[in-house]
């Protein structure tokens, strides 16, 4: 069986996301990139990163979604970072469908720590919990 041809994109103000983009980079063999790295040919999976700030993923990650083609995406893989607001997996999802984008149903989230709030997240055991998530979708 073929290994898949994966890349790992992610928007990340804070740190949180970028800490677990980088740990699912790990995993699958790649190196993580920022938005707006493109997606150059065709992949297997997009490893999709982003934070929930204000109740919304950032504009910049929804400019960036209507960037990819179908036909050179297999499907997205979502995972993200919140301090309030849980997961930006229902938001991307529905963008990406829009686009006729398969996206994995499973994705991974965790706290990400904002001013006094869940403090040193995302921590080791979180970062681990990634790397096996993503070794799993692989």
């Amino acid at each position: 069986m073929k290994k898949s041809k994966a890349v790992v994109r992610y928007l990340s103000k804070s740190g949180n996301t970028k800490k677990l983009a980088d740990a699912i980079g790990k995993a699958v063999g790649v190196k993580a990139e920022q938005i707006p790295t493109p997606v150059t040919g065709k992949v297997d999976i997009l490893f999709l990163g982003a934070s929930v700030y204000w109740g919304g993923i950032s504009s910049e990650v929804k400019k960036y979604i209507h960037t990819l083609d179908k036909d050179k995406v297999g499907k997205v893989v979502v995972f993200s970072t919140s301090a309030l607001t849980e997961r930006a997996f229902p938001q991307i999802q529905k963008l990406l469908q829009d686009k006729g984008i398969p996206v994995e149903s499973k994705n991974f989230y965790c706290r990400g720590e904002f001013t006094v709030l869940h403090k040193g997240h995302p921590n080791q055991d979180d970062l681990k919990a990634a790397e096996k998530f993503a070794a799993g979708i692989i």
